[in-house]
């Protein structure tokens, strides 16, 4: 931000898109993600008892801003005067100037002493926490990154707590590495990406459970299944890539896929496995050990124990893999479900109302996500929505203290108590908050500023804690410590007025002010909501009556849109080797990735063709024998199948089928 010129009421910045990429390619100082098409406004507090005010000065050959600057310092200074006498004047914060300016117009040179700095990148160590587990968030000693600070020692809810908008507030540079961290290749294609989010070691502990999981079936159940194989590597690769295809090849049943209709059934799909094998391997597959899993009220009970080994291993490599930029966004994400689970949430303001509730970190720009919580209950009876969203949060920025990341996050998480932690930290957040949680000036809640105009706003300061109270839309509370007081923005409005001087002949023509904080939080609290878009254009899994089925191919999809996210950063956009078309979007990526999984793979057709020759070359060597099933007797599976109504009280304990005694059994072992 220009620095201020002793006696100036405002002062003006205009921003253009040569100018913000040049800022950006030289490395210089600039603003937060800001938009490019904003004027912005600089208003210095002034003391309520000052009568006089020094007029701006102004350079010669500009007629054209000399008027309109007159007339806006003179509103100014009236509108803070007559604020002061009668008591609304709150804080010094109060602003509903409106300052035209015509394009083309050149304003005095300032120099360039913004207190943001340029986005560089940032390193952070690794952690491998991937769920909101609340016995293990309590408070921790951190170090005291701002000794010096003295409202981190203050009670929030003192009556001499927030003070006038008329301090300096202090932002550290960030200058860490941020972005793709890999040693890949410019010859490195889709898969590739795609193991630094989704290891091979993940795939072979999903092989080795699955395998573990339909002998522990069958033991229970005290019966062999005889249409199942152990599976391997390639396999588990396969069926994965199939699902990859389901999401954007949709239908409604996962069973026309291997339909014999020439208009619905795939042939890729028949081509590498057949409709029963995918069908067991849905069945059997797992993640984690039945044997060795504690009951609930044991002694190391998790209720994520299902689906540890994925939240341990891709909550690691989603860290590692991409550093977090400066701008980062925290909110929560919710996932479609079908049927009745105990985590299962009901969110009214959210578009999809009920599902499983995830709270993500991702980038402000990109959409990358870097760390997930998962919600799987109330942590206690006196838990409350503030003391969750603190928990959460410190928890998702755990490994980025002092490195002076700015942090963007709604009303759930917003609150005093937690700025000032993040402050401790070294960390600068920015969010809408509720008026009525403990710490927010009393003199800026609704009771008290009364009914606001569209763009007037008041603020109070702590140091860098500044609580603003605006009207845009609706009244607005937020809390940032990552933005001066006074400072409000107006992007270009409607200009159905203009005259035919091209002058506005109203001020409905001009966007309404907004003050910093709610323009940061506008421009950067879109990383969740973009990762959610990349991830719901194209579904992974289908619907199931497992509950963390659902978490498994959620973080199938998130690795995806990661690995995109990845590759087109670390190729700058262009489309990996082999790729013939003018466009590598994420659609281009699924398809290229689930070809890479299938391969050449088409071994389970094989096999099941060989099995059944083998029973039918001496089926009692495989232990089928024609024996008494039950006292009822049943339809004969053999008929059946061929369109006929016989019931037999004989059949296969094996295949546990009635068959009719004769040729049935011998036909169906076919």
């Amino acid at each position: 931000m220009a620095a201020r010129k002793r006696g100036e009421l405002f002062t003006i910045l205009e921003t253009s898109a040569d100018t913000e990429a040049n800022a950006a390619s030289d490395g210089e100082e600039c603003p937060v993600n800001l938009p490019v098409d904003v004027k912005w406004f600089e208003l210095p507090f002034r003391e309520p008892e000052s009568d006089e005010e020094e007029e701006p000065e102004e350079e010669e050959g500009e007629s054209g801003l000399k008027n309109t600057a007159a007339a806006a310092a003179a509103a100014a200074a009236a509108l803070v005067e007559d604020a002061a006498d009668s008591g609304e004047y709150v804080a010094g914060g109060g602003c509903n100037i409106i300052l035209v300016t015509g394009n083309g117009i050149k304003h005095d040179e300032y120099e360039d002493e913004s207190y943001y700095a340029s986005s560089n990148n940032c390193s952070e160590t690794a952690s491998t926490d991937s769920d909101i587990d609340f016995s293990d968030l309590e408070e921790e000693e951190r170090p005291d990154l701002f000794g010096s600070y003295d409202l981190l020692d203050d009670d929030c809810g003192a009556p001499d707590f927030w003070g006038e908008p008329d301090q300096v507030i202090s932002i550290e540079p960030f200058t860490a590495d941020s972005g793709p961290q890999h040693s890949l290749g410019d010859d490195a294609d889709t898969l590739d990406y795609f193991r630094l989010l989704f290891p091979d070691s993940l795939f072979e502990h999903m092989v080795e459970q699955t395998n573990n999981y339909a002998l522990y079936r069958q033991r229970r159940s005290g019966r062999s299944d005889a249409h199942w194989h152990p599976t391997d590597v390639r396999e588990m690769r396969a069926y994965v890539g199939l699902n990859v295809l389901m999401g954007i090849n949709q239908l409604p049943d996962y069973g026309m896929y291997w339909a014999s209709d020439i208009f619905i059934g795939n042939a890729g799909f028949k081509k590498t496995m057949t409709a029963r094998r995918f069908e067991k391997l849905n069945q059997n597959l797992h993640l984690c050990d039945r044997l060795s899993e504690p009951s609930k009220g044991e002694l190391g009970y998790d209720g994520l124990y299902k689906i540890r080994p994925l939240l341990d291993i891709v909550g690691s490599t989603m860290w590692e893999a991409y550093l977090p930029n400066r701008c980062l966004t925290i909110d929560e994400c919710a996932i479609a479900t079908k049927g009745r689970f105990s985590p299962t949430q009901y969110m009214p303001s959210k578009p999809l109302r009920k599902g499983l509730r995830v709270w993500m970190l991702c980038d402000s720009r990109s959409g990358y996500c870097h760390r997930t919580r998962l919600y799987v209950g109330k942590p206690s009876d006196d838990a409350t929505a503030s003391t969750v969203g603190h928990r959460v949060v410190t928890s998702l920025v755990r490994g980025l203290e002092g490195r002076y990341h700015h942090l963007f996050m709604d009303s759930f998480f917003t609150s005093v108590p937690l700025l000032q932690r993040l402050l401790q930290d070294g960390l600068y957040a920015c969010g809408p908050t509720n008026p009525n949680r403990r710490g927010y000036p009393d003199a800026l809640k609704p009771r008290n500023v009364g009914k606001l105009a569209p763009g007037e706003f008041y603020q109070c300061q702590r140091g860098n804690l500044v609580a603003t109270v605006t009207r845009d839309a609706k009244v607005v509370s937020c809390l940032s410590s990552n933005s001066a007081p006074g400072i409000v923005g107006i992007g270009p409005g409607k200009r159905d007025g203009e005259g035919n001087d091209g002058d506005c002949s109203s001020l409905s023509s001009l966007g309404i002010a907004r003050p910093l904080p709610l323009l940061l939080y506008q421009e950067n609290m879109r990383g969740v909501d973009l990762c959610d878009q990349l991830r719901e254009c194209y579904q992974v899994g289908r619907p199931c009556k497992k509950w963390w089925r659902y978490f498994l191919w959620f973080y199938v999809n998130l690795c995806i849109v990661n690995a995109y996210i990845i590759l087109r950063e670390s190729r700058s956009g262009a489309p990996p080797a082999g790729f013939n078309g003018k466009e590598f979007t994420q659609r281009h990526f699924r398809v290229r990735l689930a070809q890479q999984l299938i391969g050449d793979y088409q071994g389970a057709r094989g096999m099941e063709r060989a099995a059944r020759k083998r029973h039918a070359d001496s089926p009692l060597e495989y232990g089928h024998r024609l024996e008494r099933m039950s006292e009822r007797s049943r339809r004969c599976r053999n008929c059946t199948n061929k369109g006929l109504r016989h019931e037999s009280v004989f059949g296969c304990k094996i295949c546990n089928v009635h068959l009719c005694r004769g040729g049935c059994f011998s036909e169906f072992h076919k």
